[in-house]
């Protein structure tokens, strides 16, 4: 006689049992965020007419100044003359348009909107172009607005407590922080772990940072790393010590934060949503000693990286 196989159930399988139930969801994730230390450390200028123009003394040791006994002579008179054409720095802008059908933000906004999200993740990618393009801009970019005399290399190729030094002395007048790709800062703390002099550390924004001399060093994936190599910079910010300051419109049409703004386009007749998405920045060197360069830092094995 032929028998029968069958599997007997005897509880609820957990395939079944997860169609009942709710998933916990996150928002969406992206790799490319990072925490974009700069543009929190510089001090940011409005810019009402969208133009900066930086007004500088033409030589400032022609201007005579006396320190003699009195009635030895008469004191000198002297007057401080200006640059007749300064420079002028134009906000750049950093946009793009955000498409979203409407049946999709309809449809499927719960637990998180559709638009809101949409917006969120160009918002974090227009930012991060914004840090790069604050280094990297051949116009007004820190790599491109280093004075040839604030320019150093390294001594061996990796970055070293000698070769952070010379930086220090180029920008001697109350450095701010050094900027460095997270490779370089790692170069640097193998090779003062080899020499016996760890770098202690500080607290800024709730996150631990290295430190050389007191002066953190803040890191960023944006510097270029070519053939192995990239650049170490150290800054001094804020218009009152004649640094570095951010240059951004303010007052926009749709302003979600300084300098950036969320406009709705419209609707087509596709039932399109577009929203335009636009960041309006630049950034200025006061003085030629506000920030000095390190070039051909070594960070060990090669690694090509491009944002």
């Amino acid at each position: 006689m032929a028998t029968e196989n069958t599997t007997q159930q005897t509880a609820l399988g957990d395939v079944a049992a997860r169609q009942l139930a709710i998933a916990t969801r996150t928002a969406p994730q992206m790799i490319t965020i990072s925490p974009r230390w700069l543009t929190q450390l510089l001090n940011w200028v409005p810019v009402e007419s969208g133009v900066f123009r930086l007004n500088k003394v033409k030589n400032a040791t022609q201007i005579e100044v006396d320190c003699s006994t009195r009635d030895e002579k008469i004191l000198p008179q002297t007057f401080v003359d200006y640059v007749e054409n300064p420079r002028e720095y134009n906000l750049a802008a950093v946009q793009t348009i955000v498409d979203v059908h409407t049946r999709v933000s309809d449809l499927y906004s719960k637990p998180y909107n559709q638009i809101s999200e949409q917006l969120r993740l160009a918002i974090e990618t227009i930012k991060e172009r914004q840090e790069s393009e604050l280094i990297n801009n051949k116009s007004y970019g820190l790599l491109h607005s280093v004075a040839d005399e604030q320019r150093i290399k390294t001594r061996k190729g990796g970055p070293s407590p000698d070769d952070l030094d010379e930086l220090i002395a180029k920008v001697w007048k109350e450095p701010g922080f050094f900027l460095l790709h997270p490779l370089a800062i790692a170069a640097f703390g193998r090779e003062c772990t080899r020499r016996g002099v760890p770098p202690p550390t500080i607290s800024l924004f709730g996150s631990q940072f290295l430190t050389w001399r007191g002066i953190p060093l803040i890191p960023s994936d944006k510097p270029p790393i070519e053939n192995g190599k990239t650049k170490i910079i150290l800054l001094r910010t804020g218009e009152s010590r004649q640094g570095v300051i951010g240059l951004f419109q303010p007052g926009l049409q749709g302003e979600q934060t300084p300098g950036l703004s969320v406009r709705f386009m419209g609707i087509n007749d596709r039932a399109i949503a577009s929203y335009l998405v636009s960041l309006y920045c630049s950034l200025a060197v006061l003085v030629d000693d506000a920030i000095a360069v390190l070039d051909d830092v070594e960070i060990g094995n090669y690694y090509e990286y491009k944002y």
